[in-house]
């Protein structure tokens, strides 16, 4: 199997770490994936049609397709949306779990354990299921029920955990330190971001590079991933442009609506968007510096785009939806701009 020799380095101290580590050994902040030159032509469809763009690893695939684009009329706004729930487990956490899996893979692990509201432990169990890896999923009780489904049919061990989202994590982290799992964070792990710039590239082949992303941001996994991916498409000369970002969280949860550099402490409340309630952003900071803004709705708003968005013929999960409700606080600013959004997962999910 060919694996090259890239160092996961830390985004503070520069420390180099392990393969298989997710954090510094030093200070415990995340890791990052050294800069990775676009050499070569993309070739073939989807996630690994980017496979000279990615990590040198031998790619474990569902067969990941392109994910369409739709027109969507939106109070005048020329605005795109990117269908990533056309991914194989329905979610745009595939990209990054393709990614990451054949990284483990290919590094020796043998079995992987993570904390997620669904849409993530989804994804890390079938990959996990293609690659034959063990896979521990543990996820909030009051998660929507066919995300618990979709994990278990993968044949993921299933780890329903009450409290609060922080718990959930904390019982994956223990998992991790008592059994030597190797603990497979979307939040955390480089490689997940690795595979999340893969929807700049499509987007860039599709489209072009649009004047604005406008998406829901929790732990800002595939917000990050596709702004380092348009900044390495205008490193390698393939655009002189990146677009701008708006991050859109819930009222319920909003660490990263803030003035300054650093996520803000936050009580937790009730949202329909459990894919972004996230107190403590791993990757915060950086968040926060790649935002062009960064803004909060209610579920009242999100239930309104939810509707509107229905009625259009697209089905979101209820997270996804905290993309159009925030688009009434921006139209102002994105008149006359190309504007794409990721529906990030179908409402297959977690239907109203």
């Amino acid at each position: 199997m060919y694996v090259d020799a890239m160092d996961l380095r830390c985004s503070s101290c520069d420390v180099a770490a392990d393969p298989l580590a997710w954090a510094c050994p030093s200070c415990g902040g995340p890791l990052d994936v050294p800069s990775i030159p676009l050499a070569g032509s993309p070739a073939g469809e989807g996630v690994w049609r980017y496979r000279d763009w990615l990590p040198a690893v031998d790619g474990v695939s569902l067969g990941e397709p392109t994910t369409p684009l739709v027109r969507m009329p939106w109070d005048g706004l020329d605005l795109t949306l990117k269908l990533e729930g056309a991914l194989p487990t329905g979610s745009f956490k595939d990209r990054g779990t393709a990614v990451l899996v054949s990284w483990l893979a290919a590094h020796g692990a043998s079995s992987v354990v993570i904390d997620s509201s669904g849409n993530a432990g989804a994804a890390l169990a079938a990959y996990s299921a293609r690659a034959g890896l063990t896979c521990h999923v543990y996820a909030p009780a009051s998660a929507s029920p066919g995300k618990l489904r979709q994990i278990a049919a993968y044949g993921a061990e299933l780890h329903a955990v009450p409290g609060t989202r922080q718990a959930v994590a904390d019982a994956a982290v223990e998992h991790a330190r008592a059994t030597g799992d190797v603990y497979a964070s979307h939040a955390w792990h480089a490689m997940f971001i690795a595979g999340t710039r893969t929807f700049a590239f499509e987007a860039w082949e599709q489209m072009g590079v649009p004047d604005a992303v406008v998406l829901p941001v929790g732990a800002g996994t595939l917000m990050l991933g596709l702004a380092h991916g348009f900044a390495d498409l205008r490193a390698a000369g393939l655009t002189d442009r990146v677009p701008e970002i708006y991050a859109i969280q819930s009222t319920a949860c909003a660490p990263l609506v803030t003035d300054g550099p650093e996520p803000v402490e936050v009580v937790v409340g009730d949202t329909a968007a459990e894919g972004v309630k996230i107190a403590h952003p791993p990757r915060g900071r950086a968040i926060i510096a790649h935002a062009t803004d960064v803004l909060a709705v209610d579920d009242a708003a999100l239930w309104t785009a939810h509707e509107r968005f229905r009625r259009a013929g697209v089905y979101t999960e209820p997270t996804s939806a905290l993309a159009p409700a925030g688009l009434t606080r921006l139209t102002g600013r994105l008149t006359g701009k190309a504007v794409l959004m990721p529906i990030t997962a179908t409402g297959l999910k977690s239907p109203a």
